[in-house]
């Protein structure tokens, strides 16, 4: 195993980083980190993996390279030298929903909120495990494929959603659930694998002015788990990430 010390912000470990000669795999990836020792790691992991990669230093670089360029994924980072990753992530979503991983050695609830309420897919803290980082983009990669091809059964494990006629089956036995907890699933299924924020969940279910009220959100999810989870205090499928909203686990 070798690893890599950013001297201000990183410690980032990864397996086999020689793995060189892999045929690319077609999918691109964008980094856009200020670093020249994260982006250079990052770009030998991801090259070791199959990706195409393409890396820029600041905020608005990174927006001409998406526009120039149209990558199938970006890595950025919140601390840019020019302009913020939220708000490259903002001004990205005004007109492409290309998967966005922020990748951030911050790690504050407040920062991680407002990121993914800007329109990121997932939010990984500095220093992150390559693996971790890999299966994350796969899992972004998965949903932006699925949401393109508008597929109305969704399935992980045991769990089957079909969309289409609002059914709803654990281990082949339909589950009953209220119309807000059947709200609340459905866009968990439509951003599988992603965490969706408490105000997002409620401002998509009950409308704007409920957006603070988490604690009726909690009392909804804990309803949800103890129908969907086989253990409800392990939850499988719907996991939280404290202070900061849910996700939906898919098989990886």
């Amino acid at each position: 195993m070798q690893s890599m010390e950013d001297s201000n912000k990183m410690v980032v470990t990864a397996p086999d980083l020689l793995r060189l000669e892999m045929k690319e795999s077609g999918t691109h990836v964008l980094i856009v980190d200020d670093e020249l020792s994260v982006r250079r790691f990052l770009r030998t992991a991801l090259r070791a993996e199959g990706y195409q990669v393409s890396e820029v230093a600041t905020g608005e670089e990174a927006i001409h390279s998406a526009v120039q360029s149209t990558p199938d994924i970006i890595i950025l980072d919140l601390g840019l030298p020019d302009i913020s990753g939220v708000e490259v992530t903002q001004r990205l979503r005004d007109w492409t929903q290309t998967p966005i991983i922020i990748l951030s050695v911050r790690d504050s609830e407040a920062d991680k909120v407002e990121a993914l309420d800007a329109g990121a897919d997932d939010y990984l803290t500095k220093p992150i495990g390559v693996g971790e980082l890999m299966a994350r983009i796969r899992t972004a990669l998965r949903h932006a494929k699925t949401s393109e091809g508008n597929e109305s059964v969704f399935q992980t494990g045991e769990l089957v959603v079909d969309l289409a006629s609002r059914i709803v089956k654990l281990s082949d036995e339909e589950i009953q659930l209220t119309p807000t907890e059947y709200d609340l699933l459905k866009i968990l299924v439509s951003h599988a694998g992603k965490v969706v924020t408490h105000s997002q969940l409620l401002r998509e279910v009950r409308g704007n002015s409920y957006q603070d009220e988490t604690h009726l959100l909690r009392v909804h999810m804990s309803n949800l788990r103890h129908k969907l989870e086989p253990d409800a205090n392990r939850p499988r499928y719907i996991i939280t990430e404290p202070g900061v909203g849910y996700r939906l686990l898919t098989d990886t």
